[in-house]
């Protein structure tokens, strides 16, 4: 037997006054009355509030059968009137308490104007959000009496959070039809705005100059995905990515780059603080962990930091957060952060469902988690970086250069994406393949090998492959990195050029 919330719950959720009276939850007969008498009268009138409202938004049943019917008729093409909707009422038990078929013919006979249908649809619709926020504060009072060790009261926030931005977004249009001349205007302004900036993009600085140039930049409402089998540095190239915007916001104030939210399921803040560090100082990370530091290693420590402190980029490090709780943090910091511009996500197949646990087909929980990351992107309008894996399909081929359908649970993740990128640094497996001599191999053949080994190693590197495998708005390609592992530091490859020939 459920558990009864108490007379204090109970007066806390609306349900009772300070004094113990039972309160009627908020409702206008006369309103409902009104909207379906003019909706039956004049059925155009439906065009200005079928989006916003539902036949459960109705608080009398019957209201709400009636126009579901009414809407189910107009949407077939059909008038809906009394006499058209008698046949469908004639043996309604739930109508013939009101009087039978003849209340629609009441209904429409008492109508006084159909010009404050509007008017009478918010009144529907808002009344409805106030017994649905009663419903939700006694669900909330009951959950939090019960104690559940699979979900603390840190969940049960966030899904009640989570519930409310659903309600909140309840009845809302959609921006509807836009004319050309007024989306020309935008898209002449974000190339107004591309071409004042030093960097020439449309969307979010990645820092890097070859992704940017052949991207814009990271795209608001788009699903980045970054892929890559482990130890490709697919990690290092987020967080370069992530910093390189926010600290492009930081020295341009707000001209470019944008806060960032940085969602590491993997590495703790202090883990990705220390790279950060290690990075901006010149000072390999490695060295700072073992504690291998010089004296003078500090004042460059200090002046790092002075830099980093001041930079918007926002660390969550929660493990096993589950994507539900993911959009809440999110949607959270944008609320207090109105610059955030990019969430980015260390990785995505740490996320959990909604439900909190693995679901047993784990191809649909990835899906869910999916679609989820893209409804955030638009939701919030910022780009969203998710960092996956790849399957050992990769290890099993002689040129290991990473295609779309090596992702796991590629199906959802390459629909979903609107762009899929791979990280791939063939020095890696270069590096792991010395050639041995074998026994019927004569000396100078091996040692031929061997020279050519040598000199592909030399060619490879340093240099690290990021493959844009798909891309909505733009091309595909492969742009070149430079990747300094000592810092954990990707950076543009005519750099690194550059610095050579000085």
């Amino acid at each position: 037997m459920p558990e009864l919330i108490t007379l204090p719950a109970l007066r806390a959720s609306g349900s009772i006054d300070a004094v113990g009276a039972v309160r009627t939850p908020p409702h206008n007969i006369e309103a409902e009355q009104a909207l379906l008498g003019a909706l039956l009268v004049n059925n155009v009138v439906y065009e200005k509030v079928g989006e916003l409202l539902q036949p459960d938004h109705f608080y009398d049943p019957v209201h709400g059968r009636i126009y579901g019917a009414i809407a189910t008729l107009i949407n077939r093409g059909q008038i809906a009137d009394p006499k058209t909707l008698r046949g469908v009422f004639d043996n309604d038990p739930a109508l013939t308490a009101v009087g039978g078929a003849n209340y629609l013919v009441d209904l429409a006979a008492n109508i006084v104007t159909i010009f404050n249908v509007e008017d009478y649809a918010h009144l529907i619709h808002d009344l409805h959000l106030r017994r649905q926020l009663i419903a939700l504060g006694t669900d909330v009072v009951n959950e939090a009496f019960q104690h559940d060790l699979d979900k603390p009261a840190t969940m049960q926030i966030e899904a009640t959070e989570s519930k409310l931005f659903e309600l909140a977004r309840t009845g809302e249009t959609d921006r509807g039809f836009v004319k050309l001349e007024n989306a020309l205007k935008v898209s002449i302004k974000m190339a107004e705005e591309a071409h004042k900036r030093d960097s020439h993009i449309t969307g979010v600085t990645t820092g890097l100059h070859d992704i940017d140039r052949k991207m814009g930049g990271l795209q608001r409402s788009d699903l980045v995905i970054l892929a890559g089998r482990p130890s490709m540095g697919k990690t290092a190239l987020a967080t370069n990515m992530a910093f390189n915007a926010a600290h492009a916001y930081f020295k341009s104030d707000g001209r470019e780059g944008s806060g960032v939210a940085f969602f590491s399921l993997e590495m703790s803040s202090e883990q990705l603080a220390t790279r950060l560090l290690g990075d901006f100082s010149s000072v390999p990370s490695d060295k700072i962990r073992r504690g291998e530091i010089r004296t003078e290693d500090f004042t460059k420590f200090v002046e790092a930091s002075q830099t980093l402190s001041r930079v918007p980029l926002y660390i969550d490090d929660t493990p096993g957060l589950t994507v539900a709780g993911l959009r809440t943090r999110a949607r959270r910091l944008k609320r207090m952060v109105p610059s955030l511009g990019l969430v980015v996500i260390d990785y995505l197949q740490l996320l959990h469902g909604s439900g909190g646990k693995r679901d047993e087909n784990r191809v649909q929980e990835v899906s869910e988690i999916t679609r989820n990351l893209k409804a955030l992107a638009k939701e919030l309008d910022v780009p969203v970086l998710a960092l996956s894996q790849l399957s050992r399909a990769v290890e099993n081929r002689e040129d290991k250069t990473p295609m779309l359908s090596d992702l796991r649970e590629s199906g959802s993740i390459e629909q979903d994406a609107d762009v899929v990128m791979f990280v791939y640094r063939e020095e890696y497996y270069h590096a792991r393949s010395e050639p041995t001599r074998r026994q019927d191999e004569d000396e100078g053949k091996f040692n031929d090998r061997y020279s050519r080994w040598m000199q592909r190693g030399e060619e490879v590197n340093n240099i690290a492959d990021v493959v844009i495998a798909k891309q909505r708005h733009g091309p595909i390609g492969t742009v070149k990195l430079h990747f300094d592992g000592q810092f954990t530091r990707f950076t543009d490859l005519e750099k690194r050029f550059e610095g050579e020939e000085r």
